[in-house]
């Protein structure tokens, strides 16, 4: 249930009432109201909520997207290949000769399991990008918000300036139209 001031705060700076407000307005209307600071940063957000799948997927995007892997997987599999084909081929134990089809199985199986981690890794990837969107958004529409604060004060003064001088020249003007000669 929102309080008066907050549904005053509502219709006067977004224009809306408090029960036809976005979240993310919400949010913002609340921290105003509080005097607390609107940012946040997005990778803390996002981890607060990760669980033990969500890292564990980027690990394995982090680690089989890298250079590293690569250059390891390759001399792997170049000692694969050279080690069945010539040293153990040499002494016939070869457990694996050309076409090296149990290589082929192990591959396609890392494949296979990396490549859905890999989706699940790009998909928390997306959802962080479209949180890091809504975490700016909110920052916009607090600077936005306490930008149309500040116009109303500055205006304010102003106007309240202006009737004092007003105030001024009308005490003022009488007296120096009798001092004329």
């Amino acid at each position: 249930m929102a309080t008066h001031a907050f549904q005053a705060l509502a219709s006067r700076l977004i224009g809306k009432q408090a029960a036809a407000l976005d979240p993310e307005e919400v949010r913002v209307l609340a921290s105003i109201q509080a005097g607390r600071p609107t940012a946040r940063d997005a990778a803390d957000v996002a981890d607060e909520a990760a669980t033990l799948g969500d890292r564990l997927a980027d690990r394995v995007a982090a680690v089989g997207g890298s250079w590293a892997f690569i250059i390891a997987f390759a001399a792997i599999l170049l000692g694969w290949m050279l080690l069945n084909s010539d040293v153990l081929a040499r002494v016939g134990l070869a457990f694996d000769p050309y076409p090296y089809i149990f290589l082929n199985l192990m591959l396609s199986t890392l494949a296979a399991v990396q490549a859905p981690v890999i989706m699940m890794s790009q998909n928390r990837q997306a959802a962080k990008d479209r949180l890091a969107a809504s975490l700016d958004y909110e920052v916009n529409l607090r600077s936005e918000l306490e930008l149309m604060r500040l116009h109303e004060k500055i205006d304010l003064a102003v106007a309240q300036r202006l009737d004092e001088m007003m105030e001024i020249i009308k005490r003022e003007l009488p007296a120096a139209a009798e001092r004329a000669p």
